[in-house]
């Protein structure tokens, strides 16, 4: 499953190659409360088809409305950018269910060729950060590198910027039941998934679709895959010669989330290993997330892959976790949750 801005763009691109009116609707600043934040997309079809959020219903159905009442120009009159605001007054935040003084501003775009929407997706596809410059006074689009995904849109009286970033991916060691668990529910948060494992026998059992199954040793994948800001990496073999091979690789990177499944002791032991013959530093170490996962009392595959999952997102979304949360010191359940013990025939 894609993630929810490729959906949008994928739509957007569709819509224009059928040539179809369609309006980009971008969700440029809010203040107090509000459903959606900043850079949040969706793409408003002729026959009211809408694919994204810009609040979760409310001021969607409203510009549907006035879609199907008087066409595409009520939205954009002479088939210019416009601006629109919600939520204003507490009257106004009511009536279109945003929370309480709430506010947020729209900026809406008239598809069509200046929108460079094609190229767009091409940088995303090629895992580019990209800058997207919309004049609000011409329509005309420009695309820029830009040096990371997380700036903030900035809207002025002329001009509407927004840094889109390419899809997250989560490349996972192991094809194991923890494995599918996991990334099943990871294909619903959107992440692009790489499974790797190149013991056959584990592969024969996959029954997973949507994700990319490879064969080839762990390291070689890693270096293959250049992990990036936008990527995680999860093993979850239980062995250290498939698992310390990503790891010695994936730490040296800027993937912004590396754990690894085990015991506190086994990651202990794991650290000492990554320092002593893998040649990496104390600063590199130091990022593994081992043991993955929060302390969750997860008990059975599906719960400890939730687990691990809820860290990746909180990772992936900038939160810092406070000690008790974490897996490797969750108290009184350190050692007894399965989600930290080694099985029997795990190698040492």
């Amino acid at each position: 499953m894609e993630d929810l801005d490729t959906r949008v763009l994928r739509t957007c691109a569709r819509l224009l190659n059928e040539g179809r009116s369609a309006i980009l609707v971008m969700v440029a600043r809010t203040w107090g409360s509000s459903p959606r934040p900043p850079g949040a997309l969706m793409v408003l079809g002729p026959d009211g088809l809408t694919v994204g959020s810009v609040s979760g219903g409310c001021i969607e159905d409203d510009l549907v409305a006035r879609l199907r009442e008087a066409g595409p120009t009520a939205l954009c009159p002479d088939g210019l950018p416009q601006v629109l605001r919600y939520g204003i007054d507490e009257d106004t935040a009511h009536r279109y269910g945003l929370p309480c003084g709430g506010t947020i501003e729209l900026v809406l775009e008239p598809l069509g060729a200046r929108s460079r929407i094609p190229a767009l997706m091409d940088a995303l596809h090629a895992r580019e950060v990209v800058q997207r410059d919309l004049d609000l006074r011409t329509g005309e689009v420009t695309l820029q590198a830009a040096p990371h995904s997380d700036a903030e849109p900035s809207l002025s009286e002329t001009r509407f910027s927004l840094v889109l970033g390419p899809r997250y991916r989560l490349l996972v060691i192991g094809a194991g039941d923890l494995s599918q668990y996991l990334c099943a529910t990871a294909l619903g948060l959107g992440f692009d998934i790489t499974v790797c494992d190149p013991r056959m026998e584990h592969r024969q059992g996959w029954t997973l679709s949507g994700v990319s199954l490879v064969s080839e040793m762990p390291d070689d994948v890693v270096q293959a895959m250049r992990p990036d800001e936008r990527t995680a990496v999860i093993a979850l073999t239980h062995d250290p010669r498939l698992d310390d091979l990503a790891l010695m690789d994936a730490l040296k990177t800027r993937a912004f989330y590396v754990g690894a499944i085990g015991s506190r002791l086994n990651n202990q032991r794991r650290r000492e290993r990554l320092r002593e013959h893998f040649d990496l530093s104390k600063v590199e170490v130091e990022r593994l997330r081992g043991p993955a996962g929060l302390y969750i009392g997860s008990k059975t595959p599906a719960e400890i892959a939730l687990s691990i999952l809820a860290e990746i997102v909180a990772a992936k979304n900038g939160i810092a976790l406070p000690a008790q949360m974490q897996v490797g010191h969750a108290k009184n359940a350190q050692d007894r949750s399965p989600a930290l013990l080694e099985p029997s025939c795990t190698r040492h």
